[in-house]
């Protein structure tokens, strides 16, 4: 969407030179054989096995389920290019997509391209996933250390997506990538922006649209709008097609954050008995009169805040939304959206039971999909990619009093990743809920086993030690 009282960025995302792309589909059939990602399985204990798979069977075997209108139904095979060519093929156009919009966004800065930024693009073009990884980490490195101008941080930010999105493909299993990230995007409607959490849901997801046949959407990430050189990034890249935060809303919006933060401290010292105010792990403190903040909670909070505002700016854009930490102020208006979540930045909308039921059928399919397929006793990259979404889903579930469909979505995401601390967490405060004691502390445990210094799950062991000593009898 364009705006006509805003300045207007002129970079326009060249395509990809088909021939020259060709020239190297011998080569990616060579590197898929040298480059594909090995599994490895975590062991557990027959205990944790047997309740992860109740969680996952009472999950996805409800009394009265039947088959769902949203298959996850795999097709036939058909000749053609192998998933593994496909992926191979779109991680190198995208790589050369972006160094074509590096160069334009130098142009238009004025600055010129650090050298090893080539040739880091070219080395993923090429498949030398080895030599990528090191070209990368030496500009990290070096970024670090000699700090660059900001429109180099402007570049950095394309260099950073397509090492992620080169480090998803060299992670994942070609076929279940392009399951994950077309079940995400067969969930948009045409014209809605993306706004990616995870690095699987993030880096996935931009991957196709951007390599894909049909519409390319807008593809960002919640994570970084408190970075103003990010900022800037979008505003080159998509400043056509849709209002961007100006440096002056990102200003706002760390100067806002401040404020709340310092009443909340303020609330939570004068009031030492009622409940904090200020969050778990958000680290807020007051030197010399002025509030200092840090940590990963504050930045998000701050992230949060520029989503909302972004939202405001684009009044007929949809939003869709892969969390990476929950965004609460977003659930009373948000509903569901095939496995994400739909944003609306205006009054609570409510979520009804029928749209979080078919919400559910929906993810049991997936669910039951991945649990009879290779993979189904290991820790996989897919199986912890859909728990993470099903998380997202069942903590709207329960921000819109929707308990039982929040207890379905809870064990359906930790019958498929018991190793991921907020996964573990739902589920365990579920088990509590429900007075099911002994199982919540194998579950707090077997976090805990995985993750001993997570905040989180100590905050649920602590819960679980209250609780069972209320309910001890007194005599």
């Amino acid at each position: 969407m364009k705006n006509n009282n805003r300045e207007k960025a002129d970079i326009v995302r060249p395509g990809p030179s088909w021939p020259w792309v060709l020239a190297f589909g011998c080569l990616f059939m060579l590197l898929f054989v040298l480059f594909r990602p090995k599994h490895n399985q975590d062991a557990s204990t027959t205990a944790m096995r047997s309740l992860q798979h109740s969680a996952l069977v009472a999950a996805t075997n409800p009394v009265g389920a039947g088959t769902s209108r949203h298959s996850r139904s795999k097709s036939a095979p058909t000749a053609g290019p192998s998933a593994e060519q496909i992926v191979s093929d779109k991680v190198s156009r995208f790589a050369q997509g972006h160094q074509e919009l590096v160069a334009a966004m130098a142009k238009k800065l004025k600055i010129a391209v650090p050298p090893d930024m080539d040739r880091f693009f070219v080395a993923v073009q090429t498949g030398r996933w080895e030599e990528a990884t090191n070209i990368f980490a030496s500009l990290q490195e070096l970024r670090r250390t000699t700090g660059w101008e900001r429109g180099t941080e402007v570049l950095w930010h394309a260099a950073a997506e397509t090492f992620g999105v080169a480090e998803q493909a060299h992670a994942w299993p070609a076929q279940e990538l392009l399951e994950y990230g077309n079940a995400i995007l067969q969930s948009l409607r045409p014209g809605m922006a993306y706004v990616g959490g995870t690095d699987s849901g993030r880096f996935i997801p931009t991957l196709l649209t951007e390599t894909g046949e049909g519409e390319s959407h807008i593809a960002i990430t919640q994570n970084s709008l408190a970075d103003g050189t990010y900022l800037d990034y979008l505003r080159l890249r998509y400043g056509e097609r849709m209002n961007t935060l100006s440096p002056e809303d990102g200003q706002n919006g760390f100067t806002t954050y401040l404020q709340d933060a310092q009443k909340r401290l303020l609330h939570d010292e004068q009031f030492p008995n009622k409940p904090k105010q200020i969050r778990p792990n958000e680290e807020v403190r007051v030197t010399e009169n002025r509030v200092q903040v840090s940590g990963q909670v504050a930045v998000m909070m701050i992230n949060e805040q520029l989503l909302q505002k972004l939202l405001q700016k684009n009044p007929e854009l949809s939003f869709a939304l892969e969390e990476s930490t929950p965004l609460k102020t977003f659930y009373p208006g948000a509903t569901t959206l095939g496995p994400i979540s739909e944003l609306h930045s205006d009054a609570a909308i409510p979520l009804t039971a029928q749209q979080a039921a078919d919400s559910l059928e929906y993810l049991r399919e997936i669910t039951q999909s991945l649990a009879s397929g290779s993979d189904a006793s290991a820790s996989s990259p897919s199986r912890n990619a859909y728990a993470k979404l099903i998380l997202g889903q069942a903590d709207l579930f329960q921000e819109h009093n929707l308990p039982n469909e929040a207890a379905q979505a809870y064990q359906m995401a930790y019958g498929l990743s018991s190793s991921q601390p907020e996964v573990v967490c739902g589920y365990a405060n579920l088990l509590l809920d429900q007075k099911r004691y002994d199982e919540a502390r194998q579950v707090a445990q077997a976090g805990l086993d995985h993750a001993p210094e997570n905040k989180q799950l100590r905050d649920v062991q602590q819960r679980l030690s209250r609780e069972t000593l209320r309910a001890i009898p007194i005599k």
